[in-house]
């Protein structure tokens, strides 16, 4: 059983330190629901996340580096405030260089 405050925290240091971009350009992240026991855990991105031209591709390398990085999780959903869910991985977004 993997501890949910513990995955939280190193959720949120990954991406402060995988992703700082966000910030930098306005936007803004959040853990909006994990369950630790399934592996599930679905990112809020907030502020100019929203309606942002390459938002698309910051879900895609958001949810691949988070599914690589962390093998307690096998499922990872990255949604913009507006609503957009990225949805299950499709596209290999490997190569984005962030």
């Amino acid at each position: 059983m993997t501890d949910e405050a513990d995955l939280r925290d190193r959720l949120g240091q990954f991406l402060a330190r995988n992703f700082p971009q966000i910030e930098l350009h306005g936007g803004s992240y959040d853990i909006a629901h994990l369950d630790a026991d399934e592996g599930t855990v679905t990112v809020l991105l907030t502020g100019a996340c929203e309606g942002c031209g390459i938002s698309e591709l910051t879900i895609g390398a958001v949810r691949g580096r988070l599914l690589s990085e962390f093998p307690e999780l096998t499922e990872v959903h990255v949604e913009t405030g507006l609503g957009a869910d990225a949805g299950p991985m499709q596209d290999d977004f490997s190569d984005v260089p962030f």
